[in-house]
């Protein structure tokens, strides 16, 4: 009952903000996804442009996505923007996903040589099927190192905020723009490194802006 009452309400939020007010919670049973409802009930068309490797055409996330392409750098919200395409006919949603502030946090125009190697990201998984585990010394996670790489993210939030000014130029009026992260970064706070497996405050403190496009 918690449950349903809770999604209820989650939903009538999302329709009020999408401006859809026939959206409702029996439309959305028993899928609860919003390309499904898009697509299916009102007719648009549905695409994602992902960076990411992990979230390729063959993960769970693409279902009652019309096009699923992956972006050609893991790094690069700006070319992404070229590769959107708007029918004059039908409403289009765009998933776009874009890894500049994802370790080893890196701009498009950085070359791949000079990026930052965390031994204990790239070589833990080897070192531990030989049945030990990395030092710290070894994998080089000491506060002064961890600074230096949250140094880069914040740059690289610096740049995916210019690319976004692109973005939000290249889009259609009356477009509908959410900006969300998946999950935090530790860099150093209570011991911790990277975004999991830890169930850390910082982990789940993500941005989320919304607007509409004019």
């Amino acid at each position: 009952m918690f449950a349903s009452t809770y999604y209820k309400q989650e939903l009538a939020s999302l329709a009020g903000r999408l401006g859809i007010p026939e959206m409702g919670f029996v439309d959305m049973v028993p899928r609860l996804w919003l390309p499904d409802f898009l697509k299916n009930r009102l007719g648009y068309h549905t695409r994602a442009i992902v960076s990411m490797p992990v979230l390729n055409g063959h993960t769970p996330l693409n279902v009652d996505f019309d096009s699923w392409q992956l972006a050609p750098q893991h790094n690069d919200l700006r070319a992404m923007i070229p590769m959107l395409e708007f029918s004059d006919e039908r409403p289009t949603f765009y998933l776009l996903n874009t890894g500049e502030t994802h370790y080893p946090y890196a701009t498009p125009d950085e070359p791949e040589n000079e990026w930052p190697v965390i031994h204990g990201v790239h070589g833990v998984f080897k070192k531990a099927g030989g049945g030990s585990m990395l030092t710290e010394a070894e994998a080089g996670f000491n506060q002064d190192r961890l600074d230096k790489l949250r140094a880069r993210q914040i740059e690289t939030v610096r740049w995916v905020d210019q690319a976004v000014e692109d973005l939000i130029d290249s889009l259609p009026e009356n477009t509908w723009l959410t900006i969300i992260s998946d999950h935090g970064e530790l860099f150093g706070e209570d011991g911790f490194f990277g975004h999991g497996p830890i169930h850390h405050p910082k982990v789940i403190e993500v941005p989320m802006v919304e607007g509409l496009v004019r």
